[in-house]
């Protein structure tokens, strides 16, 4: 059945616009009717909101960037008084994400119809998270959705930029990294067995570190498709070993291990489950469902597992602050005590708010010495492998020129 943008108004005087599935107008007419409302103006949508119309089984790929500017977006729509309807409509139009597009015009169409936004949001799971869910169900209860979507934008902005200094803080030793091993791949399959030839020809005794690299440049020169789909193999192994309980607890164990690394992931994930808390309680949700929300946003299992049970205790009535305390090597005593504060002084949400802002800044200032705390460690690494590849291959030249 074609779609219909219609304008109607009440016998109160309310307006109404969006879009709606009918037959004919006549039929729209009738559907509106029982709603209470007259159809003033209806008009087929064009071909273009037609194509939209596909399956979205496949939506995905939209960046925390392009959800940030949705929702802050609609917020001051929403806060200016504009209907929810005619936002989403506005805003499908201006997302230059296509699948992005079509899932808000979609929600648009079921919200038309009827349907509340939260209920509309929980058919894309992969783009509206749990929390985004949650948080406008409460707004929509408390007639706060306007102030619900503020709290989502700093949750969002805060995240976003979290993951932007943490991202750019490893680019650096990534890049450097990559490329040294680019380098060291290249010389043993162009140049370790050029000088493997030289030293058959000359008839030298090689050592076993030359022995070793010179296999090594062999068998990458001769089998060089077959060391691409290892490597492939290998990264597939252990994407799906990380996917498994066992796998993904020994992974986030060795990370919380790892000394550079460690203080780096403990602030990072005390600073997005405290920040959560915090927007999930001005919002409204009950301090219980706040904490399961929570520990679905978190990545590592120790994290998760820590705020799950900590639900439960809550839900036993004991503090959360108390309810925490066993976990005190994950969570610092610092984030322990502002929560009793919270607690003690029924402004957990500001007080919570507060933390995330210092560990965020915290971990802001970290994550600026984080590539010259990175550098030297990558220095002695590459210089220990530069050495050892030197020695190696310096070594038969030696023994040769003693020889003569």
């Amino acid at each position: 059945m074609p779609l219909y943008s219609f304008f109607a108004k009440s016998l109160k005087g309310e307006e109404k616009t969006g879009i709606l599935e009918a037959k004919d107008p006549q039929r729209l007419a009738a559907i509106l009717k029982e709603q209470g409302f007259i159809l003033i103006k209806a008009e087929p949508k064009t071909e273009k909101i037609e194509k939209r119309k596909i399956s979205f089984s496949f939506l995905g790929g939209v960046s925390l960037t392009e959800k940030l500017m949705f929702t802050r977006n609609l917020q001051v729509m929403v806060a200016s008084g504009l209907s929810l309807p005619k936002a989403l409509d506005i805003l499908s139009v201006q997302s230059k994400n296509k699948k992005f597009s079509q899932a808000i015009l979609k929600i648009e169409e079921e919200i038309t119809k009827g349907k509340n936004f939260s209920d509309s949001l929980k058919e894309y799971p992969h783009i509206f998270s749990e929390l985004f869910q949650n948080m406008i169900k409460v707004g929509e209860e408390t007639g706060g959705l306007a102030n619900v979507l503020k709290i989502l934008s700093l949750q969002l902005e805060r995240e976003n930029d979290l993951k932007s200094k943490i991202r750019g803080a490893l680019i650096y030793p990534a890049v450097i990294v990559f490329t040294m091993i680019g380098i060291g791949i290249l010389m043993l399959i162009m140049v370790v067995p050029k000088l493997a030839q030289t030293f058959k020809d000359l008839g030298v005794e090689l050592p076993l570190t030359t022995k070793i690299i010179i296999g090594l440049g062999n068998f990458l020169a001769n089998n060089w498709l077959l060391f691409i789909i290892l490597i492939v193999v290998a990264v597939f192994l252990f994407l799906m070993i990380i996917k498994t309980k066992r796998g993904k607890k020994i992974v986030d164990a060795i990370v919380l291990k790892i000394p550079v690394v460690s203080p780096l992931v403990k602030k990072t994930n005390s600073a997005y489950t405290i920040r959560t808390l915090s927007s999930l309680i001005a919002s409204g949700v009950p301090i219980i469902k706040s904490l399961e929300i929570v520990a679905g946003t978190l990545d590592n299992i120790y994290y998760k597992t820590a705020i799950l049970d900590a639900s439960e205790q809550v839900r036993k009535g004991e503090k959360l602050s108390a309810a925490l305390a066993p976990y005190k090597t994950i969570y610092s005593t610092l984030v322990l005590q502002m929560m009793e504060v919270g607690e003690e002084t029924g402004e957990t949400s500001n007080v919570l708010a507060k933390l995330a802002d210092f560990f965020e800044e915290d971990i802001a200032n970290e994550t600026k010495n984080l590539a010259s705390v990175i550098e030297p460690a990558l220095m002695l690494v590459i210089g220990a492998a530069i050495g050892f590849f030197a020695i190696s291959m310096v070594q038969p030249m030696y023994s040769m020129l003693g020889s003569i």
